[in-house]
């Protein structure tokens, strides 16, 4: 990947972002000697953080537009995961003969030797991503742990040693490139699949084909770890020539698997089954989690990672920020809760099943084209009060009103100007020993640059609220 001679390698990366993918490799290229160029459609002021991480670095900034010539000029074009294939800068620059490169993509190469577990789904990615690097870093402390969890690893593979193992959570957009490139990890999750992203992948057959990509090109000694209660990844073991392992909070899966039976997470490998946990004795609330623990389990244990490694990990795990994190306790015993990591309905309808009393729900978003039927459902069930925001909310509200119809339930449904005023009613109108839940159940791009934007002002918000000091 080194530039070579005295003509500098052009490279232009499209979309630097602010998950770290596009710092990521510009940083790798411009170490290289690259002359690198970062396009992006937003401003310097949305970017700041990004920029600033790249401050040390000689790179160009086209920011509020993109130009064909940083296309057409290029050796190399890196694009970001959110950027679509049939891109007509992406095309131009393929045209004239650049390389068209993916962040993912390019770890992948560069990493070839070691050993990986990938984790994709359309909800409790993340979660599962972290506890399975905490259980693999018990095993070996220089595990590696990034992809869209947001860190990029790229920096990372200048002096990796061929043992170190990377665990990494896989966007379908990081999977569309991964399927180019027709590389799979060695252990692969899939945690569940929903409707998500058809406002770029169209239908959710695209959806799953991109999803499909993290097992259909795996080895006959790797394993796929998959949702058994998940109906949509029924027949999914036809796709992959690795071993599968079923994971079930409902069921008892047949051969490898890992399930709830009572209160004990066990996992069954090769005919031995372990107790890794209790779920009383887990840090996570929610039926959800306990799914989440028993495929980080699974996975790590195909992985190479001793059963009482994983139980050690799974005792002090508490979580990552802004997934159903207490935030604030108000003087009236309110407890605020931040899931500003909930970005589709089905993710929402898990947090709510989390609480046993009464919620006043924050929510809504930017539009996906994702109908909320099934979330107006759960919320006429279990929430008390629900407070709207954002290009959504009409949708919501809409959905609302429809199934309270029908189940003769009628909470309470408010709208708010923004964040703040929703935060202000939330705290207005709920009474003691209730919860607030901000779940948005959509993207935050319509007010926020990104869903811990909004989560962190959310915690600002509900400590002022609170009066927390």
């Amino acid at each position: 990947m080194e530039t070579s001679g005295k003509t500098p390698l052009k490279v232009t990366v499209m979309g630097l972002g602010l998950f770290g993918g596009g710092v990521g490799a510009a940083r790798y290229f411009a170490e290289q000697g690259a002359e690198v160029t970062v396009t992006d459609k937003r401003g310097e002021a949305d970017l700041r953080p990004s920029i600033q991480a790249l401050n040390d670095l000689t790179i160009r900034y086209v920011l509020g537009a993109h130009h064909e010539d940083d296309f057409r000029n290029a050796d190399v074009v890196v694009v970001n995961p959110g950027v679509p294939a049939d891109n007509p800068l992406v095309t131009m620059a393929r045209g004239s003969g650049a390389r068209i490169e993916h962040a993912m993509n390019l770890l992948f190469k560069l990493s070839e030797r070691n050993r990986k577990i990938g984790i994709t789904g359309s909800n409790g990615k993340s979660t599962t991503t972290a506890l399975a690097g905490e259980m693999v870093r018990v095993l070996d402390e220089r595990a590696l742990i990034g992809g869209n969890i947001g860190r990029c690893l790229l920096g990372e593979t200048k002096n990796l040693k061929p043992d170190v193992p990377i665990v990494l959570e896989l966007s379908s957009f990081m999977l569309e490139g991964l399927g180019e490139l027709q590389q799979s990890p060695h252990v692969a999750v899939v945690t569940n699949l929903t409707e998500n992203h058809l406002d770029r992948h169209g239908t959710m057959l695209n959806y799953a084909q991109a999803k499909m990509n993290i097992i259909r090109h795996q080895k006959p000694g790797d394993y796929a770890v998959l949702n058994y209660d998940d109906p949509m990844l029924a027949g999914w073991e036809s796709q992959t020539p690795a071993q599968v392992i079923w994971f079930s909070v409902k069921d008892e899966p047949s051969g490898n698997a890992a399930f709830l039976a009572g209160d004990k997470l066990i996992i069954r490998k090769d005919g031995v089954e372990e107790v890794v946990a209790h779920r009383k004795g887990l840090r996570l609330p929610g039926l959800h989690n306990v799914a989440n623990a028993l495929a980080a389990s699974a996975a790590s244990i195909a992985y190479g990672v001793k059963p009482w490694q994983v139980a050690e990990a799974l005792a002090t795990f508490s979580g990552l920020p802004h997934r159903l994190e207490i935030v604030a306790r108000h003087p009236n015993k309110v407890t605020f809760y931040n899931d500003s990591i909930a970005t589709t309905p089905e993710s929402v309808i898990c947090a709510l099943s989390s609480f046993e009393g009464p919620i006043t729900l924050i929510a809504g978003g930017y539009d996906k084209g994702i109908p909320f039927d099934e979330l107006a459902v759960a919320i006429v069930r279990k929430a008390r009060r629900l407070i709207l925001l954002g290009v959504t909310a009409p949708k919501i509200a809409e959905a609302v009103q429809k199934a309270s119809r029908q189940y003769r339930r009628y909470p309470q449904v408010l709208k708010a100007r923004d964040l703040q005023h929703a935060a202000e009613l939330a705290a207005a109108e709920t009474l003691p020993n209730e919860v607030v839940l901000l779940s948005p159940a959509c993207a935050s791009y319509d007010m926020f640059r990104n869903f811990q934007e909004r989560g962190e002002l959310f915690r600002k918000l509900a400590l002022k609220l609170a009066n927390v000091r």
